[in-house]
């Protein structure tokens, strides 16, 4: 089951994406990865601009994704599975929930060039990689100059596909709120 996240949700997400990103190990440069990936202080602060969503299995949250819609454009945000729960579809599943929500005509998604996994789940989701993807990271992205270097983005067109605007989430997709927050 899909449903909305919300700061209550975030002692489970922060041990989702920590214990997902550990996949990194030894495939992003090592000056990249650290313990915790992803600190409480930091997950807060991308709470209070990304609308996240996640996957409940038996009561229990095993997946997460999160969207931003920036200007013209709207990104895909720290998408993390529990490693016992990968290869079920749930990150498909999430993805084309939000795809419908989406209110710009293009998708965008970064990640690490060494993480193959994960630039194979999006090609296998429509995306393709973006020849200016060093340009795109800098105009809607918050990272140092060291990620830039060592990332990949991949888009995908959705055309047409514009609902409401902001954070504003189609009712139509079984939310009790247009808004997820």
């Amino acid at each position: 089951m899909i449903r909305c996240l919300s700061l209550q949700d975030r002692d489970r997400m922060y041990f989702i994406i920590n214990r997902s990103a550990r996949a990194y190990q030894g495939k992003i440069p090592d000056d990249c990865y650290h313990r915790p990936y992803m600190p409480l202080p930091e997950l807060e602060q991308e709470m209070r601009r990304i609308a996240f969503f996640g996957w409940e299995e038996d009561g229990e949250l095993v997946g997460l994704m999160g969207i931003e819609p920036i200007e013209d454009v709207t990104l895909i945000r720290h998408t993390y599975v529990l490693p016992g729960w990968q290869r079920r579809g749930i990150g498909g599943r999430l993805l084309d929930y939000l795809r419908q929500t989406v209110t710009t005509p293009r998708l965008l998604v970064g990640t690490w060039a060494g993480a193959g996994w994960a630039i194979a789940f999006w090609e296998k989701n429509g995306f393709g990689l973006v020849p200016d993807k060093d340009e795109l990271l800098r105009r809607y992205w918050d990272i140092p100059p060291r990620q830039i270097e060592t990332s990949v983005v991949l888009g995908m067109e959705v055309g047409g596909k514009i609902k409401e605007t902001g954070r504003q989430i189609n009712t139509s997709l079984g939310l009790k709120s247009k808004k997820c927050t």
